[in-house]
């Protein structure tokens, strides 16, 4: 029916965008590896036009270039960029995790203490891409319970920016020294205390995305 088919194709294009999203997000969509229209369309079943229209949705939102038909790549990181996505996350994230915390109750608590755990084991396996799913899923659990699409929305932006060089710096540095300020963060709610959340989300990013970050570009430099 030409009902079916019309609804169809939005829908395809909707998800193959998402699907590069939740790649990029998690990181893997490796930084410096050139991106393949082709390649993605065969890997994911589609035809090359909702693939060539996803990556032109993602380089308008900065998550990557598109130099021609044949080269599309994710940006490189630059300290000026790194600062920048740094200090945006630092802005939004501890404030909509505060703004969850009405919403937050024992069962999402359980949820998200699994995924912590789920998270811990990756890190045991040096299972890198389980443990950039399990980090991604753990935050936008907690950000999502606050209601907020828009501000949620934002924050995804940035996590397409810096999901795959993230991907590289936990590749080479690991993260198993990190404090783990997720329990941190889930006592904090669990006690309802908004300004403790706020600081275990905020030293999360810091430690991670930060200390961890700011080391790999210095290597990259001295190199």
């Amino acid at each position: 029916m030409p009902e079916a088919d019309e609804t169809r194709e939005p829908l395809l294009h909707a998800s193959v965008y998402e699907e590069l999203r939740r790649r990029l997000m998690t990181g893997k969509i490796i930084p410096g590896v050139g991106i393949s229209t082709r390649g993605l369309a065969l890997e994911l079943g589609v035809s090359q036009m909702p693939v060539r229209e996803a990556l032109g949705r993602l380089s308008a939102e900065g998550a990557v270039l598109i130099r021609s038909k044949r080269k599309i790549e994710t940006p490189p990181m630059t300290r000026e960029r790194f600062t920048d996505l740094l200090a945006c996350r630092l802005l939004l994230e501890p404030e909509a995790a505060v703004l969850a915390l009405p919403h937050i109750d024992t069962p999402a608590i359980a949820r998200l203490r699994a995924l912590d755990r789920d998270l811990d084991a990756a890190i045991a396996a040096g299972d890198v891409i389980r443990y950039m799913e399990c980090n991604a899923a753990f935050h936008f659990d907690l950000y999502h319970a606050n209601r907020r699409p828009t501000l949620n929305r934002l924050i995804e932006s940035l996590w397409l920016q810096f999901g795959p060089f993230m991907r590289t710096v936990y590749e080479h540095f690991g993260a198993a020294n990190l404090v783990d300020q997720h329990r941190l963060a889930l006592d904090a709610a669990e006690a309802g205390d908004s300004e403790a959340l706020r600081a275990a989300i905020a030293a999360d990013i810091a430690d991670g995305m930060g200390l961890i970050g700011q080391a790999w570009l210095r290597s990259q430099v001295d190199a």
